[in-house]
C-alpha cells in the first residue's frame, strides 16, 4: 500500500480538497456531503486561512488524491472521513488526534460500521450508542410531494444582497436552542463557499416581506445529490407548516437542476425528535446513523 503524506490545514484550497474526498465517497450512508463541510467551516465568522484556537485540521494525501482528513473541532471532539480502502490512514488519524489533543476525555463521531472503528477500538475508544446521534435520511426526488400553499406567506430564493436578513432569520429560528454565531459576515462567507447556490437557498416571507423561515440546500453536481442543511422557522411563525413547505420549495428547485436524491441528517435519538418527524413526513427515509466513540486518558 502506497505511503501517504500528511499536512496541516492552510486555507480554502484544503477545504475544497476535503470536499473532493467527501464527494468521491458520497452515498446516503457516508459521513459527509461537501455542503456539510462548507457549512461547518463558515457558519460563524472565521479567517478563511486560519483555524480557531483549540481547533486543528489535517489532510492525508496519496499523490494528488486526498484519502482522509481529520477535523478536531475542539481538543475533545474529532470529526473525520477516511477512504474505506485505506484503513492505514484511519490509524494515522487516531494517532494524530492524540498528538493534537490535551483533553482528558476524547470523542470521535463516525458512521456505524465506518472504516475508522477498528482504529478507534485499538486506541482504547469505545462506542457510546446511547449518546445523541444523527440519522442520515434520503429521498428520491422523483417522489417529491408538491409544495403546500400556506396562506399569508410566499416562498422564494434569496438574493446576493440579503446576507444580513438571511443570517437574521437563521439566528432567530435557532434562538431557543442557544445564541447563534451566524451573522452577516458569516453568511457572506457561506454564500461565497462552494457549492453554495442562491437558487437553492430558500426563505418563507410574510405579508410584510419579512423572512420567517428558511431552508438551505447544497448540490454536489458530481453525485447529483443534495443536502438539506440547515432549516429553521422563527418561533412566532411555527405551527403553520412553514419549515416543511420552504424545504419542499428548495427541493423542487434541486430536482429541476437534475439532482436525483436529497439527504438530511437530523438527530435520531429521542432528545430532539421534531426535525426527524418533519423530514419523514416529506418522504425521507432513514439509511444510517452516527456513533460516538470515546476514551478517557485519566
Amino acid at each position: 500500500m502506497a505511503p501517504v503524506r500528511r499536512h496541516d490545514f492552510s486555507g480554502p484550497d484544503d477545504l475544497r480538497a476535503m470536499q473532493a474526498l467527501a464527494s468521491r465517497l458520497w452515498s446516503p450512508t457516508s459521513r459527509f456531503h461537501p455542503g456539510q463541510l462548507a457549512w461547518s467551516r463558515y457558519y460563524r465568522p472565521v479567517d478563511p486561512d486560519a483555524l480557531d484556537e483549540g481547533e486543528a485540521i489535517a489532510l492525508w494525501t496519496d499523490g494528488a488524491e486526498v484519502v482522509g482528513f481529520a477535523w478536531a473541532e475542539a481538543p475533545d471532539w474529532l470529526e473525520l472521513q477516511v477512504d474505506p480502502a485505506r484503513p492505514d490512514v484511519a490509524a494515522e488519524v487516531v494517532d494524530w488526534f492524540e498528538e493534537v489533543s490535551d483533553a482528558e476525555t476524547q470523542s470521535a463521531l463516525v458512521m456505524e460500521g465506518d472504516v475508522a472503528e477498528n482504529a478507534l477500538a485499538a486506541a482504547g475508544f469505545a462506542p457510546q450508542p446511547e449518546e445523541p446521534f444523527f440519522t442520515h435520511h434520503s429521498l428520491d426526488l422523483v417522489d417529491l410531494p408538491p409544495v403546500p400553499s400556506v396562506p399569508g406567506y410566499r416562498f422564494r430564493h434569496v438574493e446576493q444582497h440579503e446576507a444580513a436578513a438571511r443570517a437574521a432569520v437563521h439566528a432567530a429560528s435557532w434562538s431557543d436552542v442557544g445564541p447563534s454565531r451566524v451573522d452577516e459576515q458569516a453568511y457572506e462567507q457561506v454564500m461565497g463557499a462552494w457549492p453554495y447556490r442562491l437558487d437553492l437557498d430558500w426563505v418563507a416571507v410574510d405579508a410584510n416581506g419579512e423572512m420567517v423561515a428558511s431552508a438551505l440546500v447544497w448540490l454536489d453536481p458530481a453525485q447529483g445529490a443534495g443536502l438539506v442543511e440547515p432549516v429553521g422557522c422563527v418561533p412566532e411563525h411555527r405551527g403553520r407548516g412553514l419549515a416543511g413547505a420552504v424545504t419542499l420549495a428548495a427541493l423542487h428547485r434541486l430536482a429541476g437542476l437534475g439532482a436525483a436524491v436529497a439527504q438530511v441528517s437530523p438527530r435520531g435519538d429521542d432528545g430532539y425528535p421534531g426535525p426527524q418527524r418533519l423530514y419523514r413526513a416529506m418522504g425521507f427515509r432513514p439509511r444510517a446513523r452516527t456513533v460516538t466513540w470515546s476514551r478517557s486518558l485519566d
